[in-house]
């Protein structure tokens, strides 16, 4: 069953953020993942949610997109988001 990563990231610095997203990229494809949308333009419908830059990703399983978060090849990337942004990341199971 297909697994989703959604992604809510403040971003502190612009410059250093476009390194993570070359460095993202690369381990996310790794594990079978793929971007379902990335930073494009949101709209709240309803509630007082304001998300920032928002990120879909889809992975096969959430076991595969749990690998790829806790894996060798994100980590370095990981490691350089959480020190130039603030994010909020949740993984849910598809249907």
């Amino acid at each position: 069953m297909a697994a989703y990563i959604m992604v809510d990231v403040t971003v502190h610095d612009p410059v250093r953020y476009e390194e993570y997203k070359k460095m993202a990229a690369a381990a996310v494809a790794t594990y079978g993942g793929r971007y379902i949308a990335r930073g494009g333009a949101t709209k709240a419908l309803e509630g007082e949610w304001q998300p920032g830059r928002v990120v879909l990703l889809e992975f096969p399983s959430s076991e595969r997109a749990y690998e790829w978060w806790d894996s060798a090849e994100y980590r370095p990337a990981r490691d350089l988001r959480q020190s130039i942004a603030t994010t909020q990341m949740v993984l849910v199971e598809g249907v």
